[in-house]
């Protein structure tokens, strides 16, 4: 059985289908039909629901984290534990919740059908900022799509919505709430089960390793922005899934000196503060990933398990030099990251292990990343480009060069990187390496980029990676349009 709250009302379920989303389970269970479908891959925004869940903070209180999803992409499953709040659950003893009402002064909405989408995206907005701030807005609302109204009056009810914010019923009812929450905590491994059909929710690491174990053919489930894709696109049918997304082991950021430790279910919207202090240019390609809604559900450990050649992060993680840790049974062993990627969408995991966390050497001063893509948000890359070298008086002593979208996997350009190391680091060794990328790779064409493009592309990445060493003050990083 899971549990988990409907605004305030306690739900408990079994046998369910484990392939529900959430969407669906609002439209046809429990006759809310206010969230849309409009897109079923996580694109529109129109589905966006927001999630609260038990969170403590820097200071050490307990207090409910509020993060808009994709309920497309969302599966029941998922809200052990949780509260869901939809676009019905706002309207309050007749009165419109404040962003209801800021849509409707700022004339943010025409057609009405993404109109629930954006309400809840500024919800959550609302519920996790201070005060206006444009950035913060433009950030929560880029993975909600309109084909008719237009953003800025949207961006204005954005705007209204933050500033002075009343007090809504979500907040006086925040005590009862918690409390709420607290009592219905996974306390052991839940299950839903249609008969033909199950999804196992376990609480820790051993209990994966052992349910991984009891069934190998098992699809694991952290964020879900992939693997639902399978169910609302293509039709198919999961029979056996493990929801990790309640494991808080693997939710963990471990901060050492020389490194840091990152669960693989950590959402990467948790990743960002991490990895943006210690490497800028991570942080900002992480702002570029998909949508907010997506960066809240999708995991670090998922968007490098799910071996696509065109996944952001593993790029930027090659190039660094990290390393996973594979577990089975009560058995772990440490990989480094390009050697887990065989080819195209296979790895070198083996049955029943799964990806615990993921290691980041820290003290890389060179590190530099790219994204090429034919929109600035919510767009998959052409190109995906990490540059790290090590430079002694001029010399290049390392290189480490790795690229996304150029093969069938994430890969390391070692032949342009041959030609760096021990040379000099000027636009004649620049050249020659940009001539070597061309023994490295040789791309394909797609609606995303002609082969010619992407090679293209990526020569001129490194060399504009060259120009922002030698003056870094013109720096216009992980920028690239196509």
């Amino acid at each position: 059985m899971i549990q988990f709250l409907l605004n305030q009302e306690l739900r408990s379920e079994h046998a369910l289908d484990p392939n529900l989303t959430v969407l669906n389970y609002l439209r046809e269970h429990v006759g809310k039909p206010g969230t849309k479908e409009g897109c079923a891959s996580g694109d529109c925004g129109a589905c966006t629901v927001v999630v609260g869940e038990l969170h403590t903070n820097d200071q050490g209180a307990e207090q409910i984290r509020y993060r808009s999803l994709n309920s497309c992409l969302t599966f029941v499953s998922s809200l052990h534990g949780k509260q869901l709040i939809s676009v019905e659950d706002l309207k309050h003893q007749g009165q419109l919740h404040s962003v209801q009402q800021a849509m409707v002064e700022c004339h943010g909405s025409q057609c009405g059908f993404c109109t629930p989408g954006f309400v809840m995206s500024l919800f959550a907005l609302q519920k996790n900022s201070d005060t206006p701030d444009s950035q913060k807005a433009h950030e929560a609302l880029a993975g909600n799509l309109c084909r008719c109204t237009g953003y800025r009056p949207i961006l204005a009810a954005a705007e209204q919505a933050c500033c002075n914010k009343p007090l809504d019923q979500f907040d006086s009812r925040q005590a009862d709430t918690i409390a709420r929450l607290k009592s219905i905590a996974p306390a052991q491994t839940g299950e839903l089960n249609s008969g033909d059909k199950r999804c196992l929710v376990p609480l820790t690491v051993a209990d994966l390793a052992d349910l991984y174990d009891a069934y190998p053919q098992a699809r694991l489930l952290a964020g879900g922005t992939d693997l639902a894709l399978e169910v609302t696109q293509f039709h198919r049918t999961l029979p056996v899934m493990i929801y990790v997304g309640n494991i808080e082991e693997m939710k963990r950021i471990e901060d050492f000196d020389d490194r840091l430790e990152i669960g693989a279910a950590t959402a990467l919207s948790d990743c960002y503060a991490a990895l943006h202090h210690e490497y800028p240019d991570f942080g900002e390609l992480l702002h570029r990933f998909a949508s907010l809604q997506i960066r809240n559900q999708g995991t670090l450990g998922g968007n490098i398990g799910n071996a696509s050649p065109i996944g952001d992060s593993p790029p930027l993680l090659i190039a660094l030099g990290a390393q996973i840790v594979l577990c089975k049974g009560n058995t772990r062993r440490t990989l480094a990251l390009e050697d887990y990627f065989i080819d195209y969408r296979v790895t070198a995991r083996q049955d029943s292990e799964f990806i615990e966390k993921i290691i980041v050497p820290k003290g890389h001063a060179l590190f530099r990343a790219y994204k090429v893509s034919k929109r600035l948000d919510d767009d998959i890359s052409a190109v995906c480009a990490a540059f790290n070298l090590k430079i002694d008086n001029g010399v290049i002593s390392q290189a480490r060069i790795a690229f996304g979208g150029m093969a069938a996997t994430p890969k390391r350009a070692k032949s342009c990187e041959a030609v760096l190391v021990g040379a000099t680091w000027n636009s004649a060794t620049v050249e020659k390496a940009c001539v070597a990328l061309a023994e490295d790779f040789t791309p394909l064409s797609d609606f995303r980029a002609s082969k010619e493009y992407r090679l293209l592309s990526a020569q001129n990445l490194l060399r504009k990676y060259f120009i922002e060493l030698q003056t870094p003050h013109i720096e216009t990083r992980v920028t690239a349009y196509v």
